[in-house]
């Protein structure tokens, strides 16, 4: 497989993933390409983007960590509500996280637009916070691909300086020591 990627960005979750499930990969830093080149392999020019042994292309981080979990059995609970928890915090981190973090990457977004962002980034982190309680993870007490893109997002927050609840703080730090993560971090050349 190969996952395009940029360094730090969402797909680092889906290049966490792929350490954690212990599957063969190699990345393409999408930095390194020219345009075109990232536009014939996905014409939406977005990554992340895993090429699969077969040649298909997923794109999108839901999908590409649900294909990644399915395949060794980890990452996702097996069945009932808790899979359905999973599912549910990564499609809150998609839509209601990730998507409020785009003004922040736009050097045109003005003053205004990144005081709605940050004030709606708060909010929505603290209704994580409330959600992990005091578990270990997101949903539960093994990790879950919820856990690699809420740890992606946490980062974000950070860079950005957007204020998340201590519990979430905690949390960070936590996830930053999980080897996979650890391993990704390194792969990409993030300290």
């Amino acid at each position: 497989m190969i996952l395009y990627y940029v360094p730090g960005g969402c797909s680092l979750a889906s290049h966490i993933a792929l350490v954690e499930a212990g599957l063969d990969h190699r990345l393409v830093d999408v930095k390194q390409m020219d345009r075109r080149e990232l536009l014939a392999i996905n014409p939406t020019g977005l990554t992340p983007a895993l090429a699969l042994d077969d040649g298909t292309l997923l794109t999108e981080s839901l999908a590409i960590l649900g294909h990644v979990a399915e395949q060794r059995g980890t990452l996702l609970p097996e069945a009932g509500l808790p899979r359905w928890r999973a599912l549910e915090a990564l499609s809150f981190m998609t839509t209601e996280v990730h998507g409020s973090f785009r003004v922040f990457f736009y050097p045109d977004a003005t003053q205004t637009e990144k005081d709605r962002a940050r004030a709606k980034l708060v909010a929505r982190f603290s209704t994580l916070a409330d959600q992990l309680g005091d578990r270990p993870f997101l949903v539960g007490d093994r990790m879950s691909a919820a856990d690699l893109y809420l740890f992606v997002m946490l980062r974000w927050a950070t860079m950005f300086d957007i204020a998340v609840p201590e519990r979430l703080g905690a949390y960070l730090a936590r996830m930053a020591q999980v080897p996979s993560v650890v391993r990704a971090l390194a792969a990409e050349g993030i300290s």
